[in-house]
């Protein structure tokens, strides 16, 4: 039984997301924060049990950071939409979803290659920094605090997105050095583009 046990959390935390989503939007901001909060601890959960264990999963693999992904756009989403955030939340759901078009574009690219990328350190840590910068948000909207603590998520959210873009440019470093990006053919198609300038 113990076997399903972190793929049943990983499922749990993809149903957990129209909660969570619901909740934000009907302004019950503490259950909101409540429900986030257990998706985080599932996440936690899942991944010492599948490691201590020796449950690791294809499934697993795959579907743990996909959740992470979704729970994070869609509560990133419903705040913004909610008025939750203020005009900067925009910029920041703006890049968040530039990362993973480009995180998605660079996995379909390494698909054809048989290269699964899986979830890294570097990844999870920008994760864990957007989880407690939007628990934050969801308790200052709730509570109202005045002066700095009102907006004592937005340096929060900055530290997050430096976490998200330096874990992006990471995962590309870490594909190249190992191979997975072909290096020769990122020298042909630099001689090739200086070829045709020369033409023109």
């Amino acid at each position: 039984m113990l076997k399903y046990v972190p793929n049943t959390l990983t499922i749990i935390r993809f149903l957990l997301i129209p909660a969570i989503v619901i909740s934000i939007f009907s302004e019950n901001y503490i259950l909101a924060a409540a429900l986030f909060t257990i998706s985080g601890i599932t996440d936690i959960a899942d991944g010492f049990i599948a490691r201590k264990f020796n449950l690791v999963s294809n499934f697993g693999k795959l579907m743990d950071p996909l959740a992470d992904k979704l729970t994070q756009i869609a509560t990133l989403t419903s705040l913004v939409l909610a008025c939750v955030l203020p005009k900067f939340g925009y910029w920041i759901l703006g890049i968040v979803l530039l990362k993973e078009f480009i995180m998605i574009c660079g996995a379909s690219f390494l698909y054809g290659k048989d290269v699964v990328v899986y979830s890294k350190w570097y990844g999870k840590l920008a994760t864990v920094m957007f989880f407690i910068a939007i628990i934050v948000s969801l308790f200052i909207k709730e509570f109202s605090p005045e002066g700095f603590l009102g907006y004592i998520d937005l340096p929060l959210y900055l530290l997050a997105l430096i976490a998200t873009i330096s874990a992006l440019i990471m995962y590309i470093r870490d594909l190249y050095n190992k191979g997975f990006i072909d290096k020769q053919d990122l020298n042909k198609e630099v001689t090739i583009d200086k070829k045709e300038r020369k033409k023109k």
